[in-house]
């Protein structure tokens, strides 16, 4: 092929060899990606992990989605572009979302109280009657990090929970310190269910079904009912994994780790995420919910991370790091037998999405290694 380019230009051999390196270049930034996808898979082979599935997005180039594995480690089907995966706390970025598009129809506010949200459940904690829903999806409520997920984990009933919650005395006011929670998110779904709606029916009514997000759900029904969908596997000794059950705990806090979503999906959810449907979810919405509002601190120190992490900080449902003065909007999820990533820098219009059927913490290095990667390429453009 570079034979044939360069014989018209045969008598100007430093032309031929300008286009030569050229189009070599544009070869090797054009593959950095698949050598990045089989780093990805030979990782996925060492710690035997069941299934993936991820996607790199960069705005104005055709999605590359790559697949690895299978629904069930042993007698599952192959993973799809349409396998359902629990998204567990990646969850709180679509929260944040819905909670902005419902403070834009002035259905609730930012500063709505937790009084508000939670009308027949007393707060009485010092400074809680100051507690707001930015506060909540913010996490700066002030309560102890985690505060009860060992009720959640117990199968404690949502309204026990939050009953809990509103006994406990916090470690600072609202708004001052990161203090993440789970349980917290309960009171969301406990709003719109004495508003005879549901957080299900809102994402979908709001983002799902405008967004064309076919398979995306909400709940252990709605996985259950998918025509593909991921068995959860959980670690049983170190790179050996046991199939599990899908269990309901966690969904019973949805606004914190109920929903559900292909790699489809959430490709569609990036092409959101870069303001590609602006009636839907507008730019001023994603601006916003991903604005630097407590600092994160710890996050700097993640392994395989705190080489690359300047800064870091929480908005409302996204982490935000500062990456030598670039800006990627983050959030990881976890629960029994799921991890799941998604990543985005607003600047670049560049994101990713990682999703898979066990509790590997391969992903933690492995979405690390992709922006590193990233920017490395990114880099020689210069």
């Amino acid at each position: 092929m570079l034979n044939s380019l360069c014989k018209p230009l045969s008598r100007l051999p430093f032309a031929c060899l300008t286009l030569t390196l050229l189009l070599w270049a544009q070869y090797v930034k054009a593959d950095w990606l698949d050598d990045y996808a089989k780093h990805v898979q030979r990782e996925a082979v060492k710690y035997n992990v069941p299934g993936y599935a991820f996607v790199f997005y960069e705005q104005g180039k055709i999605p590359r989605v790559y697949l690895h594995g299978k629904t069930r480690k042993n007698k599952g089907e192959k993973i799809t572009e349409n396998t359902v995966f629990r998204l567990a706390s990646v969850s709180k970025t679509f929260t944040a979302l819905l909670s902005a598009k419902l403070v834009e129809q002035n259905q609730l506010s930012w500063d709505t109280p937790i009084s508000t949200l939670l009308p027949d459940i007393p707060f009485k904690g010092k400074g809680m009657q100051q507690l707001q829903l930015q506060h909540i999806v913010g996490q700066s409520s002030g309560f102890m990090p985690n505060a009860y997920d060992n009720l959640i984990e117990a199968d404690y009933s949502l309204e026990r929970v939050l009953k809990s919650l509103g006994e406990l005395e916090p470690l600072c006011q609202p708004g001052e310190c990161y203090t993440y929670q789970n349980a917290l998110f309960g009171a969301l779904e406990y709003y719109f269910s004495n508003h005879n709606t549901s957080y299900s029916a809102q994402l979908h009514n709001q983002l799902f079904a405008p967004l064309g997000m076919k398979t995306a759900s909400v709940g252990k029904g709605g996985l259950l009912a998918s025509k593909s969908w991921a068995q959860p596997h959980i670690a049983i000794a170190r790179n050996k994994w046991r199939e599990g059950a899908v269990e309901s705990n966690y969904y019973r806090f949805s606004p914190a780790a109920g929903v559900n979503a292909s790699i489809t999906d959430m490709t569609i959810y990036l092409q959101a995420l870069m303001g590609e449907f602006p009636t839907i979810i507008s730019p001023e919405m994603i601006d916003y919910v991903t604005t630097e509002r407590v600092r994160t601190k710890r996050e700097t120190y993640r392994r395989s991370w705190r080489a690359m992490i300047d800064d870091a900080h929480y908005g409302l449902g996204w982490r935000i790091y500062d990456i030598n003065g670039v800006k990627l909007n983050y959030h990881g999820g976890w629960v029994k037998g799921y991890r799941a990533d998604v990543a985005f820098l607003p600047e670049q219009k560049v994101g990713y999405v990682m999703l898979m059927n066990a509790e590997s913490n391969m992903i933690n290095s492995t979405t690390a290694e992709l922006w590193k990667r990233y920017f490395e390429q990114a880099d020689t453009k210069q």
